[in-house]
């Protein structure tokens, strides 16, 4: 049995694809079952905290929660272009007849079939729509917080304003990941193997930043501890380690 040039598509390919697909449903379920040990989740109990302390403040003075929620809507919303753009850049790149043979003279492997190429086109301006929708979605979500924080909280529920600004963020991860494919199976033009090594270092990287870049445990207050006279008088706080004070002991 030969194996041939063109034959590597049909094994790196889909092996580089299901590593990162592997990769994905994995974090998907550890961020779903324990949030607390990826990113994602301890950015959610920051949002989460953020809100309660908006929540505490008066309608008057939230303008500061308003410009945090517009740079999350700016951010969006210049990716979404940024998308966009390429989507419309490939289509045009599609429709230029020597795009095909510049790219087989790049790549030297991989096959160099008419329906291969369609193939990979197809692939990757899919990933570019995917990512620029997304990235609309968590536009949305974030300029309908931002009308949420803005109301009174009589009116609305805390827990709707976390939903929504969680929802955001996740419409806005899938985005990038949108565009962490479409970068493997844009250097798929340029070879099979290339493609493969793209998307096993991406998770290498995915799988750092995810599982191990959470930030260090906040540091929580020091405790007071109730310290009682001799006399049986009234029970006063102080801090631990101060127990012995200018004649008082502990009961």
């Amino acid at each position: 049995m030969i194996f041939h040039k063109k034959d590597l598509d049909l094994v790196l390919v889909p092996g580089g694809l299901m590593i990162m697909f592997t990769y994905h449903l994995f974090f998907l379920y550890r961020y779903r079952n324990a949030p607390r040990t990826t990113v994602m989740g301890v950015e959610n109990i920051d949002k989460r905290a953020w809100v309660d302390g908006v929540s505490e403040v008066n309608l008057d003075e939230r303008t500061f929660a308003t410009n945090v929620i517009s740079s999350s809507v700016i951010a969006a919303t210049f990716l979404a272009s940024v998308s966009l753009t390429l989507s419309s850049l490939l289509g045009a790149w599609i429709a230029n007849s020597d795009a095909n043979n510049t790219f087989r003279q790049l790549g030297g492997l991989g096959d160099p079939d008419p329906s291969a190429s369609a193939i990979k086109y197809m692939s990757l301006l899919a990933c570019f729509i995917l990512a620029f929708a997304f990235f609309l979605q968590s536009a949305r979500h974030f300029i309908h917080a931002n009308f949420l924080v803005t109301t009174k909280i009589e009116s609305i529920s805390k827990e709707d304003v976390k939903v929504v600004i969680i929802r955001g963020g996740e419409f806005s991860s899938l985005g990038l990941r949108a565009i962490y494919f479409a970068l493997a199976l844009l250097l798929w033009f340029f070879g099979p193997v290339p493609m493969f090594v793209a998307s096993t270092i991406l998770v290498m990287i995915l799988y750092h930043h995810d599982l191990h870049s959470i930030p260090l445990e906040r540091k929580t207050p020091p405790t007071t501890t109730q310290i009682r006279s001799p006399a049986g008088g009234q029970a006063a706080a102080a801090a631990p380690g101060m127990e012995q004070q200018s004649g008082v002991t502990n009961g």
